[in-house]
């Protein structure tokens, strides 16, 4: 049971100023310098101040605990997850309303969290925001935010997250730039719905909230074969002209600005047949994380890697990864195999578990990747795992663990980074 108010202690940190102060695993902290504690970001913003003036409960009876904080002191507390808000709309395109059943439980949470957006980065729509909500957000500076807009019409942008009531989206932009409140924004693009026309003027309705809008990034609709609505995937002609009337954004964005400011996922490049746009032209990679330059900063890293004399070149891995990005994994671990002498290959898997429109390497799931490489094991030492199709506990979607893999493929596998260095670290502590 989690207070009504307050932060549970999860763990304390050995050495840390909160275990010298006497906190311990299940300490209630109420309020930090007379000012009651909601969640973790509270306690970072009101704890800010030199001295700290902490009110806490243990067993019942409050107990108060006064500590002189150095500059740029880690406290050391680990606070139990807060109660995370959740989503009311009813999207078209809903990524978790496409999951089957038997996937890990905390795939169906639809989150709609302004807190959980500005510490992790997840997409939300504003549509759940309260008064004290926006004041908090500009008070504590909780920025950057991400945003889903989708379209800056609001009869389309409502149509489209099944909600009549949700606000109009450029009023609400407009109050968080007005108090400089930075934001990332993204567009989900759904064929004959947000495209042409529509995406033009959503573009150019959001480019002029540019410094504080530091990105906004165009994405295909993530389509799988549980889909329910009659929605289309994005095609070949589609991501042409998508492109089409991006570039005719950037060219006058980065003369103006020197930022481009509007950007395509990668799958649009892919899914053009269109190269990617140099590297340099995507600026601080906001959203790489929404699948945004992450191949080309692949691409420049792989370039760059140089690879240690002293790694065994007599054993032989083998990898894998999503169909999307197998044609540049193959020929970035051909380069490795020719120049280096290193023996690896890679294994292209099909996600039949979502269907063919899901090609991205995050979404396999354990099943798919093990009947993708069963039958190709031999002569191989290591199975190499990218980290992407994990989760924090080592679980695939469908809740395989590496040890399942281990035991049903009868060869040692081991989790790696899933940048170019991460097959070299694989190997190097193999």
């Amino acid at each position: 049971m989690h207070p009504e108010h307050g932060l549970t202690i999860e763990a304390v940190q050995p050495g840390s100023p909160a275990e010298k102060t006497g906190l311990r695993s299940g300490d209630i902290l109420l309020s930090a310098n007379s000012r009651i504690l909601r969640d973790p970001i509270d306690f970072t913003f009101y704890s800010a101040d030199e001295s700290l003036d902490i009110t806490m409960k243990r067993d019942g009876k409050k107990m108060h605990i006064k500590y002189a904080k150095q500059e740029g002191e880690d406290f050391g507390v680990d606070f139990k997850p807060f109660k995370i808000m959740t989503c009311r709309n009813n999207c078209i395109f809903c990524f978790v309303k496409q999951l089957p059943k038997g996937l890990r439980k905390t795939l169906y949470v639809k989150d709609e969290d302004y807190r959980m957006s500005f510490l992790y980065g997840n997409y939300i729509t504003l549509t759940n925001l309260t008064k004290e909500d926006k004041k908090r957000i500009v008070e504590q500076r909780l920025s950057p935010l991400y945003i889903s807009v989708h379209t800056t019409s609001r009869e389309l942008r409502n149509r489209l997250l099944g909600n009549a009531k949700a606000p109009d989206i450029m009023k609400e932009l407009k109050f968080f730039t007005d108090h400089k409140i930075r934001i990332n924004i993204q567009i989900v693009l759904c064929p004959e719905y947000n495209d042409g026309k529509e995406l033009r003027q959503t573009l150019s309705n959001l480019q002029k909230f540019y410094p504080y809008v530091l990105s906004i990034a165009v994405v295909p609709v993530g389509l799988t074969s549980y889909r329910k609505h009659t929605i289309r995937p994005v095609e070949r002609a589609d991501a042409e002209n998508a492109i089409a009337i991006m570039e005719s954004f950037q060219k006058r964005l980065l003369k103006k600005h020197g930022n481009a400011v509007i950007y395509g996922a990668d799958e649009l490049y892919l899914k053009a047949g269109r190269p990617f746009p140099p590297l340099r032209e995507y600026g601080d990679l906001h959203q790489i994380e929404n699948g945004v330059g992450m191949i080309p900063l692949f691409l420049h890293q792989a370039k760059k890697l140089k690879v240690p004399k002293n790694l065994p070149r007599r054993k032989k891995f083998l990898t894998f990864t999503g169909q999307s990005f197998y044609p540049y994994l193959k020929k970035y671990v051909e380069r490795l195999s020719e120049k280096e002498n290193l023996l690896i290959d890679t294994v292209p898997v099909e996600n039949q578990f979502f269907g063919g429109l899901v090609t991205v390497t995050g979404l396999l799931t354990g099943r798919d990747v093990i009947k993708a490489i069963i039958d190709r094991t031999d002569g191989y030492e290591t199975i190499l795992v990218p980290d992407v199709v994990l989760d924090s506990e080592d679980r695939f979607l469908d809740d395989v663990t590496l040890p399942d893999m281990e035991e049903a493929l009868k060869i040692p596998v081991k989790k790696i980074p899933s940048e170019p260095d991460g097959l070299i670290k694989g190997i190097a502590e193999s």
